[in-house]
């Protein structure tokens, strides 16, 4: 059926279009525009203020490049851009492969347990970063359990952080590479078995190819997600320096905002520099996808499948031990003297350190960011896709969309600062409340909830907004009665990826908080410098528990709401 002239009109056909279409059409541009200066003061504003500090002197006075030049000209700053560098590196390099294989073990053996093993892959999602970091401790610190087997190496350090790095990449390595798999066309292995062709040739002529973009893009992703967080190397890198505990040391220790701002930048450069590369290989995934391609179903293969789910069993094993070691921290009375069993921990964590205020105010700020900003990205997105006309001001929201994965957490939360607690700034009273926390943690994490928006609503023909405009129905009708339904999974999905973010981000938030807004995952930063850790522990555990609650409460109201509003699914399919 063919689209209405009324709906896409030609350029130059306005004078056919209804007023009431007109006016419609006005008032959706009206909001995209608003849309987009909204992200823009929130995204832009806090970017150009740390670039502006980063030129001025303690007084405001333009010195141009003269903090650049000191930075660059300290030997110990010099050694944190090159530590930063190769631990990411070696992170990445040790991830993928990791991930890759355990995706592989799922989509291409016909093992038992590959729900279990996928649902045991992703519990690393739902810990704060620094979890890992308190775990290795206790594995392979000076009083761990296996403190010999290092070999006489530190885990305070390099090889503490990359671990750490390891396990809290891993999932999201997975679930990169997992799709690339899943997307793979299964007649080219038909093809391939019926001219006879050998396990291993399969393997670098088909997977490999069709997986290479997801593997750069995992690669991409682990290496920014290294370089920028800031919870393991301040949890267990001793004094091992990089850049983003320099960024905390400048602002916190030194009140050294413009220095602060040098090294943000830099910061910035190595994640800019994945991110466009991340978003050119993203660009050529596109022409690989074909409407005629079919599902790859394995086959049973004894010996295969043996492997792999020894495989899996062996990561599965070494991720619950990680989750495992920071639980049984939490109920230990005192380490590593007296382990009886103890709820001191988290008595201490919750009533004496006053950490229960921090737990509800990370379950206020994960609540509202993920409302608000399911809310606000789904409109921004569907405003995009389907309004007509200004094609400048949509490519700058496209581009705005694509920026905050380019952020790191910490310059993030630094061009908060600069920005908000301005005196100049009419938004100054923004600063140190629980509003700005929310609107950081939805920039932050806005990138990827914009593309899960954008692909459901791709897959939503146009034919709908075309049906409503020649019965005159508004569009915002049509957006509620049609699009929503239809797009609900999605709307759910970016509505979980926001609240368990939000339970568990340090880095965007560690310099915004006061003290009636801090959040747990601060709390548990804090307890651990204190010596606490124990109850950062206890803390940490209480995190996971809440988020995985969420998930399962999650899992059932998706499943109702699914049931109420997807039925034409089910019927479509029948």
């Amino acid at each position: 059926m063919s689209t209405p002239a009324a709906t896409l009109p030609p350029a130059g056909a306005h004078a056919r279009v209804s007023p009431q279409a007109h006016w419609q059409d006005r008032l959706a541009q009206g909001l995209l525009v608003a849309c987009c200066v909204g992200l823009a003061l929130f995204l832009v504003g806090p970017l150009l203020a740390i670039l502006v500090k980063s030129v001025q002197d303690k007084d405001g006075a333009y010195v141009g490049f003269l903090h650049f030049r000191e930075y660059f000209d300290t030997p110990a700053l010099q050694l944190s851009i090159w530590n930063t560098l190769w631990v990411a590196t070696t992170v990445t390099a040790f991830t993928v492969p990791l991930a890759f294989m355990y995706a592989y073990a799922l989509t291409r053996s016909c093992m038992r347990g590959k729900l279990a093993f996928r649902v045991i892959a992703l519990t690393p999602i739902l810990a704060p970063s620094l979890l890992s970091a308190i775990s290795f401790i206790q594995w392979f610190g000076t009083q761990g359990l296996l403190k010999g087997v290092l070999g006489g190496a530190s885990v305070y350090g390099p090889i503490g952080i990359i671990m750490s790095a390891v396990y809290a990449t891993f999932p999201h390595a997975l679930m990169i590479v997992l799709t690339a798999l899943l997307l793979s066309d299964g007649r080219l292995y038909e093809a391939a078995e019926s001219l006879r062709t050998p396990a291993w040739r399969k393997f670098f002529t088909i997977t490999l190819p069709g997986a290479k973009y997801g593997l750069v893009s995992a690669a991409m992703v682990v290496f920014s997600y290294t370089v920028s967080d800031f919870g393991i190397p301040k949890v267990i890198g001793g004094n091992f320096n990089i850049l983003a505990v320099d960024i905390f040391k400048q602002v916190i220790g030194q009140q050294n905002f413009n220095k602060g701002a040098v090294v943000s930048l830099a910061l910035l450069v190595p994640v800019l520099v994945a991110f466009l590369v991340d978003w050119r290989m993203q660009g050529r995934l596109h022409a690989q996808f074909t409407a005629r391609a079919v599902p790859y179903a394995p086959k049973p293969k004894p010996w295969f499948d043996r492997a792999m789910f020894s495989y899996c069993t062996v990561v599965a094993v070494l991720l619950l031990l990680v989750l495992g070691m920071a639980v049984y921290t939490s109920f230990i009375k005192l380490w590593p003297y007296d382990k009886s069993f103890s709820l001191r921990h988290y008595q201490y964590g919750l009533i004496d350190a006053g950490v229960i205020d921090s737990f509800f105010n990370s379950l206020e700020m994960a609540v509202f960011s993920a409302v608000f900003g399911t809310m606000f990205i789904f409109a921004t997105a569907y405003l995009l896709e389907k309004t007509r006309g200004m094609p400048l001001t949509k490519g700058m929201m496209r581009l705005l969309a694509a920026v905050p994965m380019a952020v790191p957490g910490m310059v993030l939360g630094l061009g908060y600062i600069l920005f908000f607690n301005h005196p100049d700034n009419p938004l100054n009273g923004l600063y140190h409340t629980m509003t700005i926390l929310v609107l950081s943690t939805i920039v932050h994490y806005y990138t990827s909830s914009h593309l899960t928006a954008v692909t459901a609503l791709k897959a939503l023909d146009n034919e709908f907004e075309a049906v409503s405009a020649s019965l005159k129905v508004p569009f915002y009708k049509t957006f509620f009665r049609v699009t929503v339904p239809v797009c609900l999974p999605a709307i759910l999905d970016i509505g979980r990826y926001l609240f368990v973010n939000a339970m568990v981000t340090i880095s965007a938030v560690v310099f915004l908080y006061s003290p009636s807004t801090q959040l747990a995952a601060v709390a548990i930063l804090n307890m651990d410098e204190a010596g606490e850790i124990g109850a950062a522990a206890a803390m940490a555990t209480l995190i996971v528990a809440s988020s995985t609650v969420v998930c399962v409460v999650y899992a059932f109201v998706t499943r109702f709401l699914l049931t109420r509003t997807q039925q034409w699914r089910a019927a479509g399919l029948a």
